[in-house]
């Protein structure tokens, strides 16, 4: 029998492996700089748990789990990860100190149908801040996300945040005729109105009242931006007369970060789910080719449904799929980013099988990434081959004078050769550190 890894997964070979490293690392960087603490939870949950943060949408793409003895409880591999999140802030929110930034890399896995960036399986940054109710926290998450889209070498003609408002979308949609107890269906449609056949967006905008010439009006709303600090236009072009304070608010703010002209505020940004109570923003690559590469927004109200006291959150989660996709694209994902040894140890001469092994052990206790060839040959041409391949920034070559303490340092970069003192090689290739 032949076997596959399932449809929607990947494997990871050394070549993926380091770039999903690399993406970690990132991750974490830019969390930890911006004052995020990392978390984590267990991998399945009870399947309750997603029905209560976002309904029958997310239980119905959850991967289920049958206890063996106990079928009356019924588990979920996590769809995701935030319902665990606030279950954990539900159960010790009283001791926890506020605000709570606290970042995550969990692997989630999802039963809908692979597609081009959107896999079953697949890693997630997820990041939030809770009990803080100032705009303080929306603008400093969104400024942990361009700081990551820095990090990786994209700007703003590359990546751009779109930010809207519930309330705000809220009150073109009353002023279009769509009822108050609609507002969430309504709030789901449109969510996906780029991912769904026009005749299914026109029937499911019909039972809203949004037909003919009114969902021809909010479709054109929906489709205007205005850059960060042109509020003033959106107010005055679709004629908006309710407090826009929350986004003047955090229009400041992202000012002050220094993050504007990555920003702009687009009324066609919702984010179907309903536990969203205010902002709401995602990341998209400026040509459209891709989905968006990140997602989040305000949910006050999650904690509480959890058991926990109210609290107000914000927060994003970003996958490795698309932004792996971005970069790609772009031409800033490096071809390898495999940890590189800082030397290929090469015999020069016969039986030197022991001298070999001791240098790289003394080598190693020091943290030095180390290798050698298990190879036979001594033909110096190919070994070299060999640490050229295994991308070394040195060869360091020995033969008998190792017992005077004394080898050979090649440059692989350079080509430069150099006699060196064994003792010193630590610091040397310390010096130079690239693993």
């Amino acid at each position: 029998m032949e076997f596959q890894a399932p449809k929607g997964t990947r494997d990871f070979y050394p070549k993926q492996m380091a770039w999903q490293n690399f993406l970690f690392d990132a991750w974490r960087r830019v969390s930890i700089r911006n004052g995020f603490e990392q978390i984590d939870g267990p991998v399945i949950e009870l399947l309750d748990l997603y029905q209560i943060k976002s309904g029958g949408e997310m239980v119905g793409q959850a991967f289920r789990v049958r206890h063996p003895e106990t079928e009356d409880e019924q588990f979920a591999i996590r769809p995701e990860f935030t319902p665990t999140l606030a279950r954990m802030v539900a159960e010790q929110a009283n001791t926890l100190p506020k605000p709570i930034k606290w970042f995550s890399i969990p692997n989630v896995c999802r039963a809908e149908r692979p597609q081009r960036g959107r896999l079953r399986e697949h890693w997630q940054w997820n990041l939030d801040i809770i009990g803080l109710d100032s705009m303080t926290a929306d603008a400093e998450a969104i400024f942990a996300a361009v700081d990551l889209m820095q990090e990786l070498g994209l700007g703003p003609e590359h990546v751009r945040v779109k930010i809207s408002h519930r309330q705000t979308i809220g009150h073109v949609l009353s002023k279009l005729g769509v009822a108050d107890d609609k507002m969430v269906n309504a709030f789901e449609l449109l969510d996906k109105r780029d991912k769904i056949e026009a005749q299914a967006f026109s029937q499911g905008a019909s039972k809203l009242g949004l037909d003919g010439d009114r969902l021809d009006r909010f479709d054109q709303t929906c489709r205007m931006k205005y850059a960060a600090g042109q509020l003033h236009l959106l107010r005055q072009q679709i004629g908006i007369e309710e407090n826009l304070e929350d986004l003047e608010d955090l229009d400041e703010k992202l000012t002050a970060f220094g993050i504007a002209p990555w920003c702009e505020y687009d009324l066609g940004i919702v984010r179907g789910f309903a536990y969203y109570t205010g902002t709401v923003f995602e990341i998209h690559e400026t040509s459209g080719a891709e989905r968006a590469i990140a997602g989040g927004g305000r949910y006050d109200n999650l904690i509480e449904l959890f058991g926990g006291p109210k609290m107000s959150a914000v927060g994003f989660g970003m996958g490795d799929v698309v932004i792996s996709l971005v970069l790609a694209d772009k031409g800033l994902k490096p071809e390898d980013v495999s940890p590189r040894p800082h030397a290929f140890i090469i015999p020069e001469g016969d039986d030197m099988t022991g001298q070999v092994t001791q240098l790289a052990g003394q080598l190693r206790q020091q943290g030095l990434h180390i290798r050698f060839s298990y190879k036979s040959t001594r033909n110096m041409g190919k070994l070299l081959k060999e640490a050229d391949a295994a991308h070394a920034r040195y060869a360091v070559i020995i033969n008998d004078q190792i017992q005077q303490d004394l080898v050979n340092l090649k440059d692989l970069d350079s080509g430069t050769q150099s006699q060196v003192n064994a003792s010193q090689l630590p610091d040397l290739l310390q010096a130079n550190n690239t693993g």
